[in-house]
């Protein structure tokens, strides 16, 4: 188990990340490189279709259960202040500076959607702003529609 957790941490390394592997499994250690955005619901699902429509996707972690949650990773949140601000007045956790995201290992209820190896690039943070912003006035411009 030691030594699988080992290769298997050895390859997320290869990406740049800081990696620790657990008696639990492998964990990404959020630092000044990389972090991790989780959204739900609707808004998760919207955001998908958003970055996917305009081939920005990046390294996405879908976590299994009831309800919809998924974990965008990006890159530059040291200069992203007011876009972490937005995300999180929009209902988004931002994990930074060393907070740890569970990796696909094992029996972990979590599973890469958007495989780091398959993805374009690993988007900005204001890039994943941009498309909760953007999800968050299609809804509301679908409201007032059916309001009327």
């Amino acid at each position: 188990m030691i030594v699988a957790l080992s290769v298997v941490a050895e390859d997320y390394r290869r990406y740049g990340w800081t990696i620790e592997a657990t008696g639990d499994g492998v964990d990404l250690i959020t630092d000044e490189q990389i972090a991790a955005i989780e959204l739900t619901g609707s808004v998760a699902a919207g955001v998908r279709r958003y970055l996917r429509a305009n081939n920005m996707s990046g390294p996405v972690l879908e976590v299994h259960g009831g309800q919809r949650r998924e974990i965008h990773l990006v890159v530059g949140v040291a200069k992203a202040a007011r876009a972490i601000e937005s995300l999180r007045a929009a209902g988004a956790i931002v994990h930074t500076d060393g907070a740890r995201v569970p990796l696909p290992q094992g029996t972990r209820p979590i599973g890469w959607s958007v495989m780091p190896h398959e993805a374009r690039w690993v988007p900005p943070v204001v890039a994943l702003a941009a498309a909760v912003r953007a999800v968050g006035a299609m809804d509301r411009k679908r409201q007032a529609r059916v309001a009327c």
